[in-house]
């Protein structure tokens, strides 16, 4: 099983010092081993994920930062990334690893940018009956690994929905997403993609759950 190694974390801070095209291109084969070493990682963790899901695709994303519209023009990311897809249309909801140094990598699951489409049934699927939403939120195994559910949300409700509702908590949300933070040293330790793809494993009620909602009418009669 392939591991984050640890020189991964001493370059990405020297690369937070040296943020410039001179001091990577002078040190670009230092990063393109560890790269390497990155990418097996992320695939040795897609095919423990493949053993209780359906991975479709495993993007790692670019070192290079897009700095047209930024106002960071700092030309390189100071953290790996990668997503991994689940096999569409039937199987909805993401997966994404972050290997940051100084504590602060990260996972993440669930649903970043809903389609509007996707949103307005997610909300109305909320406002018909949040019971089992609540039920997925409250378990205590769930918990213990997830938290709360976090991300974007409006101050109020949407246009359309009652801002006394029950569930206004759930409606007003724009995203629906889980995150576990993790130590430099929890990252370069000998299981932690094992942990990764436990927790990861632990997020499926929720994602058969909104896999329905997303895949059938209010009715729930099938889309599909």
């Amino acid at each position: 099983m392939s591991t984050i190694p640890k020189e991964t974390f001493t370059f990405l801070n020297k690369l937070a010092k040296h943020n410039n095209r001179d001091w990577f291109n002078d040190h670009k084969a230092e990063f393109k081993a560890i790269e390497t070493q990155v990418k097996s990682a992320y695939n040795s963790l897609g095919a423990l994920m493949n053993t209780h899901d359906q991975i479709e695709k495993i993007k790692i994303f670019r070192i290079y930062r897009d700095v047209r519209f930024s106002k960071n023009k700092q030309p390189y990311k100071t953290h790996f990334g990668g997503s991994f897809a689940r096999k569409k249309p039937e199987l909805r909801g993401g997966y994404y690893l972050h290997i940051q140094p100084n504590d602060e990598s990260f996972i993440a699951t669930g649903f970043w940018e809903p389609n509007k489409d996707d949103l307005l049934r997610i909300r109305k699927e909320f406002e018909m009956d949040d019971t089992e939403m609540r039920a997925i939120l409250k378990n205590k195994t769930f918990k213990s690994t997830w938290g709360d559910l976090v991300g974007d949300e409006l101050k109020t409700a949407p246009k359309g929905f009652d801002k006394e509702h029950s569930a206004i908590d759930l409606i007003r949300k724009k995203q629906y997403i889980f995150t576990k933070k993790y130590t430099d040293k929890e990252v370069v330790a000998d299981g932690f993609l094992e942990e990764v793809n436990s927790a990861f494993k632990q997020i499926r009620p929720y994602f058969d759950y909104m896999s329905d909602v997303l895949t059938t009418n209010l009715n729930g009669e099938s889309l599909l």
